[in-house]
């Protein structure tokens, strides 16, 4: 089964870039680029990925599914007990993380590994299709949900996705967080008060990694060094209070950041 190109792929889980309130925050960054603004063939590198679960079938499954792809190394197994452990040793790319396991509870463990220095992408592993924990994990700093029943064709892609900076989450996941209530009228004026503590640069920054942008491509928009608008992001994450692009998406657009102007004049 070969996957279609141009980031939006319609089975069991959706890439949409973010232009207005009307769309919805599932894919920071595009597949086609890797963490660093490269597009793919640019460098060579192997995936990293530790795969964190209470079943031993189901580890052993993702680590014989991924470990087919060249560009794609499993690097650990662990169950909830054992996987801080794990990351630290291992320092991967990518973890994928059982929210549900009977030892240690997944976002437990998410919570601690998002205290690590240059913590690893994490996305929660779920059975279920649309789990009641999506909003807290995503606003914990997890980078997507994936099912465990994902096609094997598509889990590498995925793995792929989320370390180029994407997000990934099955339809039902989606409108979760389409119809989800933004929070109380307080907690989004302290929101919106936090917006207004960027400078107008870093504004236009935020809003072109709403619109999937990788660092590089929003240098070449604005006309800065990728390296520059690396410390432009760093700078966005501290005053928003937030760990992720993620994060920083969600709550700029609760605070109306992205309603301000056209998605094609951000950056002018």
């Amino acid at each position: 089964m070969s996957l279609p190109s141009g980031g939006c792929y319609p089975a069991v889980w959706l890439e949409l870039p973010l232009a207005g309130p009307q769309e919805l925050y599932v894919a920071l960054g595009s597949s086609r680029h890797g963490p660093d603004g490269m597009n793919e063939g640019e460098a060579e590198r192997v995936i990293r990925v530790v795969v964190v679960d209470d079943e031993a079938l189901v580890r052993s499954g993702f680590e014989l599914i991924l470990g087919a792809s060249e560009d794609i190394e499993v690097v650990a197994t662990a169950s909830g007990g054992h996987a801080v452990e794990a990351v630290r040793r291992e320092r991967p790319d990518v973890v994928l993380l059982d929210i549900r396991m009977p030892d240690v509870d997944g976002l437990t463990v998410l919570r601690e590994l998002r205290t690590m220095p240059d913590p690893p992408v994490v996305a929660m592993l779920t059975t279920f299709d649309a789990d009641e924990y999506i909003l807290t994990a995503l606003n914990s700093g997890a980078a997507g949900f994936l099912l465990k029943d994902t096609e094997p064709e598509q889990l590498a892609h995925l793995v792929r996705t989320l370390v180029a900076g994407g997000v990934v989450l099955s339809p039902k996941a989606s409108r979760t967080l389409l119809h989800s209530h933004p929070g109380t009228e307080a907690a989004v004026d302290e929101e919106a008060a936090r917006v207004r503590l960027l400078t107008a640069r870093e504004r236009d920054v935020l809003v072109l990694v709403a619109e999937g942008l990788s660092n590089a491509d929003i240098g070449a928009r604005i006309h800065l060094g990728a390296g520059t608008v690396k410390d432009h992001v760093s700078a966005i994450l501290t005053k928003l209070r937030v760990t992720s692009r993620v994060q920083a998406a969600l709550l700029a657009q609760r605070a109306g950041l992205l309603d301000e102007r056209p998605r094609s004049e951000a950056g002018r």
